[in-house]
């Protein structure tokens, strides 16, 4: 067989790629790691007892719009790390954008606070717990997002990495809201914040092994 006969025969049955099919298994991925953690989370801890005040109502709020923020951007983030040479594509600006912000406003309510206060607001009465938590909870979604990632193809396992735990960190962090009461912003600053770094560098460290195609 000639090459000419070779090419033609290799095109003849090519079928369109479907370039939407990793963004539905990530997709996919996503909302599976919301459930698992949602459900955890109500059998396993349960939710607040004053969740249907105003007062939890509002602070809730913002610990979910902390995560929400977090999931959101590095979930567009984790999408194009999963195409080969998308790490050019990802100056990583935006997702510590979530972190500065909540850092700001627990600064600024530090400040308006007496000092002696400053010790409550930061540690709270769960501090252990949500250190704890946190992580535990993002075990799953993190084996979730890897089994979605490994569908494609990155080629920054590093990076991709991280940014599969920085999304699991975050839905983690979105579910402990719900049963968490400590809701001053110093406290979500540090150990959310923290926590979801956290998870981050470990998926960094895992992401050459799990990714690895």
């Amino acid at each position: 067989m000639r090459t000419d006969e070779l090419v033609a025969a290799l095109s003849r049955h090519v079928e369109p790629v479907d370039h939407g099919v990793i963004r539905r298994t990530v997709g996919l991925a996503l909302v599976a790691a919301v459930v698992f953690a949602l459900g955890l989370m109500a059998v396993w801890f349960g939710l607040r007892a004053d969740v249907m005040t105003a007062r939890a109502a509002v602070f809730l709020g913002a610990k979910a719009a902390f995560a929400m923020a977090i999931i959101g951007i590095a979930s567009i983030y984790l999408l194009r790390l999963t195409r080969p040479g998308g790490e050019h594509r990802t100056a990583s600006i935006w997702p510590v954008v979530p972190f500065a912000a909540v850092i700001l406003l627990a600064i600024i309510s530090l400040g308006s606070a007496p000092s002696s206060h400053w010790d409550k607001m930061m540690l709270g009465d769960e501090w252990l717990e949500c250190l704890l938590s946190i992580p535990l909870i993002a075990i799953v979604p993190f084996a979730f997002l890897v089994w979605a990632v490994r569908k494609a193809a990155p080629t920054h396992l590093v990076r991709t990495g991280a940014f599969t735990g920085l999304v699991a960190g975050g839905i983690s962090a979105l579910a402990y809201a719900l049963h968490c009461t400590s809701d001053s912003l110093p406290f979500v600053a540090v150990w959310y914040g923290g926590t979801i770094v956290l998870c981050t560098v470990a998926g960094a460290a895992l992401g050459p092994r799990l990714l690895r195609w």
